[in-house]
């Protein structure tokens, strides 16, 4: 992957206009990082993910007084035992089939005794395996996912083989105001051990963002709280936390200004609306945002399709393609990179981002209709899907 960008507004003259009618809501113009720390070469239609190699972290302590005479890291205590390191593993492009390598890393809040895990979908996106990391207990866990929804970027695994595990307290998030000061604790740059801790406030409500790379692909992201405490890649899937320790958000994404790479405010989902999702994943019910068990894998890595190469093959939309699995359904049927994916059992794939969604409508065993481009002309095929990451 190459060194992560700096992150640029999303349009000229800072931000646009307050829309009429929406007092308490405002287009943020960031182009905002979703904070996973990710090693491998792995260009995809998902989130970008961004970082630097893992590490040794020694504890972490945060000085200061939050509330009275209470410490953040006295506050900090009372949720770390509920916050865990998570770390996925992928399969390697361009290595022999079956490979896998180190994809990211990022943070989990438990939910249940039992290990209900929550986190960000683009925590887990193309992993194929997710092993877990618990304060107070030697060695690593499995984790499995149990379902996600991309378009609000949460995820519910469940750990293997665990027991009386601590969980957090979600806040009242009718008690959440502006101004409120808050913690974010996480697994900062993917270097584990005690989980790190950063205090801030809450700068804003109700945010509507885009998150990704610029040039990569993106998301947007609503009624998302705003904090002025310095998030960091790998805190993603951590909690925001008020005074009492409480959790108000799940950490998701933070955004930077003016050229600098440090970033200036972060972004996190409403435990509300976090936990909303999971119920629907407790309840079984697949639909068109809720997605439960294996999807359909093709073995491909997109990217949106830069102006450059479709002049070369002739074409104006689609999702490119910069990596093709060795074994793969896609390279069993003769697609290398590059290469555009032009449609996908009918529909029309009009770019990287549009890939996810559409594959995520069939199951392991489907056979689908492929047609794609490349520089010896225009293919299409019928490929039979396996089973890969669950997202």
């Amino acid at each position: 992957m190459p060194p992560p960008p700096g992150l640029i507004p999303s349009g000229p003259g800072g931000p646009p206009p307050e829309p009429s009618g929406r007092s308490r809501r405002r287009r943020v113009a960031f182009v905002v990082a979703a904070f996973l720390l990710a090693n491998s070469v792995l260009g995809a239609w998902f989130l970008s993910k961004v970082g630097s190699p893992p590490g040794a972290r020694p504890t972490s302590t945060v000085s200061g007084q939050v509330e009275g005479d209470k410490s953040a890291s006295a506050i900090a205590q009372i949720v770390d035992p509920a916050v865990v390191d998570i770390n996925t593993f992928a399969h390697v492009f361009g290595e022999p089939a079956g490979r896998i390598a180190p994809l990211g890393a990022g943070t989990g809040m438990i939910l249940t005794s039992t290990g209900q895990i929550l986190t960000n979908n683009h925590v887990v996106e193309r992993a194929v395996k997710i092993e877990v990391t618990i304060t107070g207990r030697p060695g690593t866990f499995t984790a499995t996912v149990v379902g996600v929804d991309p378009t609000q970027d949460v995820a519910l695994l469940q750990l293997q083989g665990v027991s009386g595990l601590p969980t957090i307290t979600p806040a009242d998030a009718a008690t959440v105001s502006v101004g409120d000061r808050v913690l974010g604790i996480g697994n900062a740059l993917g270097r584990g051990g005690t989980p790190s801790v950063v205090a801030g406030s809450i700068s804003g409500m109700d945010r509507t963002i885009r998150a990704g790379n610029p040039g990569g692909s993106s998301e947007q992201l609503t009624g998302m709280l705003e904090t002025n405490a310095q998030i960091q890649p790998g805190d993603s899937g951590g909690p925001l936390v008020d005074t009492t320790g409480h959790v108000v958000g799940m950490i998701t994404a933070g955004g930077t200004a003016g050229g600098s790479s440090a970033p200036v405010t972060g972004f996190a989902i409403p435990v509300d609306t976090a936990l909303g999702i999971v119920d629907q994943i407790r309840a079984g019910g697949s639909s068109s945002t809720i997605l439960l068990g294996d999807r359909g894998h093709m073995g491909i890595a997109v990217r949106t399709l830069d102006p450059q190469t479709g002049r070369i093959l002739h074409v104006s939309s689609g999702a490119l393609v910069v990596g093709v699995e060795p074994g793969s359904p896609a390279a069993d049927a003769g697609i290398t990179a590059p290469a555009v994916i032009r449609s996908i059992g009918g529909r029309v794939v009009i770019s990287g981002d549009a890939l996810g969604p559409i594959l995520h409508a069939y199951v392991p065993g489907d056979h689908v209709v492929i047609t794609w481009v490349d520089a010896t002309g225009t293919h299409t095929k019928t490929v039979l899907l396996d089973t890969g990451p669950a997202v």
